[in-house]
C-alpha cells in the first residue's frame, strides 16, 4: 500500500534554515520565524499558530507569512501531495541494463574490510573467469536487455586486473556483438592499481573505459587497511600507478575512491590527501561491517555528523576559490533539484533485476554483493535465469513497502539503501540497515546546504553561472 502522505524536512546548518519538500523535491531557504511557524503549521491548523506564538510574534506578521506558506502549498511547492505516477513505476516489469562481471575471484591485496573476503567471497573457489564464461555473460546481458540500448558492464574482483588477458577478450567481444545487435556498452574496471602497468593504461583508454579507482587517502590509513597478500604497504605503488593513470584520463571518467573506518572518524583529511595528489573526482565511502576493530558504531555517529559538515565547508571553499570540477566529491553533487528517474527514487539500483552478477563459473547472483551468500544463486550463464523469485521480489521492494522508508524524509534519495547491507544487517532486504540510514541523511542535508550557497554564490558572481540548471531554479524560485 503506497504512502502517499505529504511531508516536509527541516534543518538548520551554517547558521541558516532549509525546508526540503519531499514529495516534489522542491528545497527552500527559509528564515527562523518561518521555521518556527513550520513546526506547527500543516495548511490546516491556522488558529495553532496563533495561539502558540502571538503572544512573542506581530499576528499581522504572523498572518502575512501563513499566506505565503498557503501560495506554496497551493502551488505544490509544500506539503505536495505524491504523484500517481509512482504507482506505475512500482508495477512496471524493468529489463536487464547492467552486470557485474567479477572477473577475478583472487587478489593480491588482504584489505581487512573487504566484502569479498580478499576475493574468496567467504569460501568461494578462489579462480579466474574464463572467456568463455564471460563471452556468455555479454551474450546473457544482451539477450535479457530488450530494447534498451545503453548497457553497462563493470568488470569487478577481487581484482580484475589478475586476469587481464580475458578482460581484453570481453571488451573486444562486447563492442563487437554490441555493434551488431545495436548495443552500446559503457564499460567500467574497478581496480586497486598494484598492476595498473602503462600498457594496461593505454589500453582501457583506448577503449574508453571508466575507472573506479581504490585507495584510502593518507599513506599511513591505507597501508593500515589495504596491506598486499603478503602483509606490506601497498601505498607507493598504488598512489604511483593512480597518479599516473589519471593524468592520462583526458576528460574520461573516473573517480578515485576511499574507505573511511572507526579509525580514521576524520576522513575529511583523506580527501584532502587524494586531492593533493592530483584526484579531482572523489568518493570517501563508509565501511560496512559487523565485526572487527575497524566497524563503526552508532557511538561514531556525532563525529560523523561533525566530519561531514567539515567536509562540505572544505568543499564550498574550494568552490570559492575556484577549484570548480577540480574538487569533486560524489556525494555532494546529487542533483537535487530533478533528482533521478522514478524507479530510481523508488528502488535505487536495481539489484536482483536490471543489475546483476557473474562470478568465475558462470553462477548469477543479484548484486556482488550478494556473491557466495546462500540462496542467492539465480542461475547460471549457460543454463539463463532459474530462480524468478528473488528478482520478483527485489523488483517489488521499494520505499513504500518498507514502513521504516516509507515514513522517511529521505526515502527519495536513498531509495531504501543498499539491499546486501539491509540483509547483513537486519537479516531481511525489506528494514534498512539503521547506521547507513543516518550517515546518508546527513549527505543529503550537506548536499542541499552547498547547493543552496553556491546558487547564493553565483547570483553574487562569486561562484560561475555555468550550472544549466541555475536558471531554471531562479525562475521557479526553488532557492
Amino acid at each position: 500500500m503506497l504512502e502517499l502522505k505529504p511531508m516536509i524536512h527541516k534543518f538548520k546548518m551554517k547558521d541558516k534554515y532549509f525546508c526540503l519538500d519531499v514529495n516534489s523535491g522542491i528545497i527552500h531557504v527559509i528564515d527562523e520565524l518561518t521555521d518556527r511557524v513550520l513546526d506547527i503549521y500543516d495548511g490546516t491548523n491556522r488558529a495553532a499558530v496563533h495561539e502558540a506564538l502571538d503572544s512573542v510574534e506581530s499576528p499581522a506578521e504572523l498572518d502575512e507569512l501563513l499566506d505565503e506558506i498557503d501560495g506554496l502549498i497551493k502551488d505544490e511547492m509544500l506539503y505536495a501531495p505524491m504523484s500517481e505516477d509512482f504507482k506505475l513505476v512500482a508495477a512496471e516489469k524493468p529489463i536487464v541494463k547492467a552486470l557485474c562481471l567479477n572477473i577475478a575471484h583472487d587478489c593480491n591485496l588482504a584489505c581487512k574490510y573487504c566484502f569479498a573476503s580478499q576475493g574468496d567471497y567467504g569460501g568461494v573457489k578462489r579462480e579466474l573467469m574464463s572467456f568463455d564464461v564471460a563471452k556468455r555473460a555479454v551474450d546473457f546481458l544482451i539477450s535479457m536487455s530488450g530494447p534498451r540500448q545503453h548497457l553497462e558492464i563493470d568488470f569487478f574482483g577481487g581484482e580484475p586486473l589478475m586476469n587481464w588477458d580475458v578482460v581484453k577478450q570481453t571488451i573486444e567481444y562486447a563492442e563487437k556483438v554490441g555493434a551488431e545487435h545495436n548495443k552500446i556498452f559503457k564499460m567500467t574496471m574497478t581496480t586497486n592499481g598494484v598492476l595498473l602497468t602503462q600498457e594496461k593504461i593505454d589500453y582501457l583508454n583506448e577503449h574508453k573505459l571508466s575507472m573506479v579507482l581504490s585507495i584510502d587517502g593518507r599513506e599511513e590509513v591505507h597501508n593500515h587497511m589495504r596491506p598486499s597478500a603478503g602483509g606490506t604497504d601497498t601505498y607507493k605503488t598504488v598512489a604511483k600507478n593512480l597518479i599516473n593513470a589519471v593524468k592520462q584520463r583526458n576528460g574520461l571518467e573516473y573517480y578515485a575512491r576511499g574507505t573511511y573506518t572507526h579509525n580514521n572518524l576524520d576522513f575529511t583529511k583523506d580527501v584532502i590527501a587524494m586531492s593533493d595528489l592530483g584526484f579531482e573526482h572523489l568518493s570517501m565511502e563508509p565501511v560496512v561491517g559487523q565485526e572487527g576493530e575497524y566497524v563503526l558504531r552508532e557511538e561514531d555517529l556525532p563525529a560523523l555528523m561533525e566530519e561531514y559538515e567539515k567536509l562540505a565547508d572544505l568543499y564550498l571553499e574550494r568552490q570559492k576559490e575556484g577549484w570548480g570540477e577540480k574538487f569533486n566529491f560524489f556525494h555532494f553533487r546529487m542533483d537535487l533539484y530533478r533528482g533521478p528517474c522514478m524507479a530510481k527514487r523508488l528502488r535505487g539500483c536495481g539489484a536482483g533485476h536490471e543489475y546483476m552478477a557473474i562470478v568465475p563459473n558462470g553462477d548469477i547472483y543479484p548484486c556482488h554483493q550478494f556473491v557466495g551468500r546462500d540462496g542467492y544463486v539465480l542461475g547460471n550463464v549457460y543454463e539463463g535465469l532459474k530462480n524468478f523469485d528473488i528478482p520478483r521480489e527485489f523488483r517489488n521492494t521499494h520505499v513504500f513497502t518498507k514502513p521504516t522508508c516509507a515514513q522517511c524524509w529521505a526515502k527519495f534519495f536513498c531509495s531504501g539503501g543498499c539491499h546486501a547491507n539491509n540483509e547483513t544487517f537486519t537479516g531481511t532486504i525489506h528494514e534498512p540497515y539503521a547506521l547507513g540510514c543516518e550517515l546518508q541523511k546527513k549527505r543529503i542535508e550537506c548536499a542541499i546546504m552547498i547547493q543552496a550557497e553556491l546558487d547564493e554564490l553565483r547570483e553574487q558572481g562569486i561562484v560561475p553561472k555555468e550550472d544549466p540548471a541555475f536558471q531554471e531554479r531562479k525562475q521557479h524560485n526553488w532557492m
